[in-house]
């Protein structure tokens, strides 16, 4: 569950508890949309010019960048940790491991801004930005986006491999749960879960689904089976789909019809509209796109004030792979 910043409860646990959450928001409280405007006013077409080019090669590294910014702030916070190579890299752990995407890009990204601002902006906040493009860039909404985050000096594998991060698999209550303990609220979870309008799975995160799940159209299913068979462990695991088949390049509220079509690619999509209690908002975001697009910048910029490193905490990495 996430943090409840009162002092209703009595005792040294309590205000040990309202000391942290002040800790949180006042760290959080230190972003700013003008953060870079004197120390790197051209930061925001620095990135964008990288990820323009990036997408345009290869539509689906928009989803791979947006990913990466959920997968970084979902371990210990936005602090890059996630970009680190090494022991303790968070790239090895199971989530991660052989999925996550774009690193290449983002160590483009931090080569032309050094190259413009020397150790200055922070690779958690390029992050931030190229995530914020990508989506933009794929015909999504533009959002300011608040900065000044500094960057982790170690990863976080056993974090990154405790289940902090939801898998394809899971049920609506853990998917809630999961992010509830980030301080993200359900409607939070239901609009972000709409990045999945863009991207690829791969067949070892749906294999499950489209043989054994009951609420899936079946013309659907046997489509995906073609590329997927049933047993596991061959290098096929690794062929993808489309998580959205409809317009998997545009970021769009499709995801959603697909859902209440039952034509989830992930169990855990499906799980949002399957009799439960978001499924009011799956129909909501399927027939509204500006209200899905609203909710979900909110839950964008809510995300990003997970935890971030601000003042004289963490540093600004030279090298996203590695700490100074």
């Amino acid at each position: 569950m996430a943090l409840s910043c009162s002092l209703s409860s009595r005792g040294t646990f309590a205000l040990a508890l309202f000391t942290t959450c002040l800790l949180v928001g006042s760290s959080s409280a230190q972003l700013s949309e003008n953060f870079y405007a004197r120390k790197c006013p051209k930061v925001f077409y620095a990135v964008k010019s990288v990820v323009q080019s990036a997408v345009a090669r290869e539509p689906r590294i928009g989803a791979s960048l947006l990913r990466l910014f959920f997968h970084d702030c979902f371990v210990h916070g936005c602090d890059a940790s996630v970009l680190l190579d090494g022991p303790s890299s968070e790239k090895t752990a199971g989530p991660n491991k052989n999925s996550l995407r774009g690193f290449e890009v983002i160590d483009a990204i931090k080569s032309k801004v050094e190259a413009l601002c020397p150790g200055v902006v922070s690779c958690a906040d390029i992050v931030t930005i190229a995530a914020r493009d990508s989506v933009a860039i794929l015909g999504g909404p533009f959002w300011k986006v608040k900065l000044g985050r500094r960057d982790s000096k170690t990863g976080f594998f056993q974090v990154a491999n405790s289940g902090v991060l939801p898998s394809p698999a899971s049920s609506l209550s853990s998917l809630i749960s999961s992010f509830q303990a980030q301080g993200l609220s359900a409607k939070d979870m239901v609009a972000l879960s709409g990045a999945h309008t863009i991207g690829k799975a791969r067949c070892s995160s749906y294999t499950s689904r489209i043989y054994s799940d009951r609420n899936i159209d079946s013309l659907f299913a046997k489509g995906r089976q073609k590329n997927c068979p049933r047993t596991t462990g061959t290098p096929k695991d690794n062929n993808v789909a489309n998580l959205d088949y409809k317009t998997p390049n545009h970021f769009d509220n499709s995801y959603y019809k697909n859902l209440i079509n039952k034509k989830g690619l992930l169990h855990s999509d499906q799980e949002l509209f399957n009799g439960g209690s978001t499924d009011s908002l799956v129909r909501t975001y399927s027939i509204n796109q500006r209200a899905f697009e609203a909710d979900f910048v909110t839950a964008m910029i809510k995300m990003g004030n997970i935890k971030p490193l601000t003042g004289s905490n963490g540093q600004i990495r030279r090298h996203c792979r590695r700490p100074n």
